[in-house]
């Protein structure tokens, strides 16, 4: 506790002194983030979760749909294409598109400045009905530098290639804006990006066969936490309703009337305490850092580039001061992660450097967390 006391204190006069000479909470918010999380770094005690946020029905799998399609109306950030070069799919899909509609243009005279060809996908629930609407993602195929503005035509999606569109989807494109590592400038991959809603269902899906579900299975296989399902399971419904047969996987005997639809209902409200797996997720746009777990750093020496990351040698009580010596950071070891987190966002390491150094960390075996990159 006194060394956490000591590098809190250490962020605060930082923070403290970024204001004096003229800074705002604004530019250096992060130190602010910081504190607040340096500030409570036991681990997050396990929460009660309702059985249906951890696990799907094994007739609830959903279905993955795709479809190729263009997005128009760019203001010259399209696809490359001049007479069929480059990117001869784009010309020759809006020459296709032309010709549907009556209109018979050469491909060697069309320029498509303002057409994106794009793969559109999404993930649709195995009992959605006819009519009911998802969400797209969509993707650049071509060589455009931006989909900002556009509008995605009415793009068929298919299950399978081979098979018959299944649903529909259209709209404007709308780009999600990013922040960049200093939480000031915005940034956004722009040849991409999710449409909530613009995905209509227009036939039936293939039969779920709901009525014969027959299992759980859990979004994230664990041992601990398939038993406490199974046991919750059977102690609401009757011993040998649950089975588990592996960590990711729990079988279910369940009546065959009538009270089969009841008793799931019933399964799916219970509420077990779930193992938290120790995970380390980093934001490689912004090098944000999240950890679970109340995760701990061993001692350890880190080099990249013209940084090097000790843990280990400093004096007991003594702050984790990240300017000690200029490239040279030094952090107690047996630290929580927040702490290396705040010495590597005190001098302002670039995203790809943060996760290059939790990578090597887990590598030597200084953590035992499991390090996502997203």
């Amino acid at each position: 506790m006194t060394r956490l006391r000591s590098t809190l204190d250490f962020l605060r006069r930082q923070l403290a002194a970024a204001l004096r000479f003229g800074g705002s909470i604004r530019s250096y918010g992060w130190i602010a983030v910081i504190v607040g999380t340096v500030a409570s770094p036991t681990p997050l005690q396990a929460q009660d979760v309702r059985i249906r946020d951890l696990t799907v029905s094994s007739a609830d799998i959903p279905w993955t749909l795709q479809g190729y399609g263009l997005v128009l109306g760019l203001d010259g950030t399209g696809d490359r294409v001049i007479g069929g070069f480059s990117s001869g799919h784009t010309v020759q899909s809006v020459a296709n598109l032309l010709r549907r509609e009556g209109i018979e243009v050469p491909e060697n005279e069309l320029r498509t400045r303002n057409v994106a060809a794009v793969m559109v996908t999404a993930e649709v629930s195995a009992f959605l009905r006819p009519g009911g609407r998802f969400n797209v993602a969509v993707s650049s195929l071509g060589d455009a530098t931006s989909l900002r503005g556009g509008v995605l035509i009415a793009t068929p999606l298919r299950i399978d290639p081979q098979l018959s569109p299944v649903g529909v989807a259209q709209g404007p494109i709308q780009i999600s804006e990013a922040l960049s590592s200093t939480l000031v400038t915005p940034i956004a991959v722009e040849t991409s990006a999710t449409m909530p809603s613009a995905g209509i269902l227009e036939q039936p899906l293939p039969e779920s066969g709901f009525e014969q579900a027959d299992a759980l299975h859990l979004r994230e296989p664990d041992f601990g936490t398939a038993t406490r399902i199974a046991t919750a399971i059977n102690a609401e419904i009757g011993e040998g309703a649950a089975r588990i047969v592996d960590p990711g996987s729990i079988a279910l005997a369940l009546p065959t009337d009538d009270t089969r639809f009841e008793a799931l209902a019933r399964i799916q409200d219970l509420t077990v305490s779930p193992d938290r797996a120790a995970r380390i997720v980093i934001d490689s746009r912004n090098g944000t850092v999240v950890a679970g777990g109340g995760v701990r750093v061993g001692e350890a020496v880190v080099s990249h580039g013209g940084m090097t990351l000790a843990i280990g040698g400093v004096p007991e009580g003594a702050p984790a001061d990240p300017f000690a010596t200029a490239g040279d950071l030094r952090v107690q070891p047996g630290a929580f992660v927040q702490e290396v987190a705040a010495a590597l966002h005190a001098v302002a390491a670039p995203p790809e450097a943060i996760a290059a150094v939790f990578n090597s960390l887990r590598e030597v075996g200084a953590i035992t967390a499991q390090v996502v990159v997203r």
